[in-house]
């Protein structure tokens, strides 16, 4: 396999945040890339787990840590002699952030100065992708995406600790990351993802599986909100591509990276109406909370022209192929076939792999950028 021209082969990489969703689909992905791979994260953060169906543990170096433990993070990111860190871990949701504001920055901004000193202070360390959210940008209910050098902002908790985080990533990359020449970083912002073994509270597919299994209709609390959703490997051949460039051109590839799809932005009304039909079960209702709702984004979308004139990165899903790989996902857990988790996954990748490839998508041809 030629996708990220082989460069994670034999490497090692250290990944905070791989029991969460996001960073079990990157480890497994890694492990399959052939990449040596570490993570340090809290357990799970819900039960059922894709990282514990998919047996992630013993197929990398798991170690139980808080990245709010510096020492601890240190010393895991010291033996694992990676050269390559993805951080993922975060307090990921609006909601909890509400009810608590102070753990979520505890969490997102402390925690990632955490991981920035842990990597600055690490000789192996040369390339580092911090991931944020598209809930950085000072939210204008503009119905054009977000650029990279639009202003950050945050109306509540958590969308002002992921700008206050992209901050931070920004301060140390300019006050030693770049002036001491070692480490190559970037952030990068996705826009909404979904996939197979998502079970994380008050997101909307989770909580769709969930009603499906209870037997009761989905409440929406937000069902004219208007998204970009993703398929959860769009953004993560995005990040593994970055990466690979980085350690190569580190002045070009620094910085900030939007990678949400082109065409998929829909309402949460269209987008459960579609897994209704994927999925052929399952109903919703209205749960709008009114004038006793916290306040979320109504429209937010993202621009990626940098990520495919710079990158070579496109998004290589429809809508109708992101709900289709998605239902498909949580099949095993629908059915009560965890064990066949880890084999979808792997497989949904390598599925992933040669559409993309086909669509010339540059990590997945091998090919240079010119």
């Amino acid at each position: 396999m030629q996708a990220f021209s082989q460069f994670f082969e034999g490497r090692s990489v250290f990944v905070t945040g791989h029991t969460g969703f996001k960073g079990a689909w990157l480890s497994l992905w890694l492990t399959l890339l052939g990449a040596k791979v570490t993570g340090f994260s809290l357990a799970p953060p819900s039960t059922p787990s894709l990282f514990e169906a998919t047996g992630l543990a013993r197929h990398m170096d798991h170690v139980h840590g808080d990245i709010r433990d510096r020492a601890a993070l240190k010393a895991a990111l010291v033996r694992s002699q990676a050269s390559v860190v993805f951080h993922l871990a975060a307090q990921a949701l609006v909601l909890p952030a509400y009810r608590s504001p102070l753990e979520t920055v505890e969490v997102n901004v402390l925690g990632s100065a955490n991981v920035l000193e842990a990597v600055r202070e690490t000789e192996s360390v040369s390339t580092l992708v911090c991931v944020t959210s598209d809930k950085c940008y000072e939210n204008r209910e503009q119905v054009w995406g977000y650029r990279e050098c639009d202003p950050l902002g945050g109306h509540d908790p958590y969308s002002a600790s992921k700008g206050a985080m992209e901050i931070l990533c920004s301060s140390w990359a300019r006050s030693f990351f770049q002036p001491e020449g070692r480490v190559a970083a970037a952030t990068v912002r996705a826009g909404n993802v979904i996939g197979g073994g998502d079970f994380g509270a008050d997101r909307i597919i989770p909580d769709f599986i969930r009603a499906i299994l209870a037997g009761r209709p989905l409440g929406i609390r937000n069902p004219g909100a208007v998204r970009p959703w993703q398929f959860v490997l769009e953004p993560l051949g995005g990040y593994l591509w970055l990466a690979a460039l980085l350690s190569r051109d580190p002045a070009r590839y620094g910085g900030a990276w939007n990678f949400a799809p082109a065409d998929n932005t829909c309402s949460v009304r269209e987008l459960v109406d579609l897994f209704v039909r994927a999925g052929g079960a399952g109903t919703w209702e209205d749960a709008s909370e009114g004038k006793n709702a916290r306040h979320e984004a109504g429209l937010l979308r993202l621009s990626s022209d940098k990520a495919r004139a710079v990158l070579g990165w496109k998004s290589v899903l429809d809508l109708e192929q992101t709900a289709a790989m998605t239902m498909a996902g949580y099949m095993p857990f629908l059915r009560g076939q965890t064990d066949a988790c880890r084999e979808l996954c792997l497989g949904q990748i390598t599925e992933y792999t040669q559409l993309a490839a086909r669509r010339n998508a540059a990590w997945a041809t091998g090919r240079d950028l010119p």
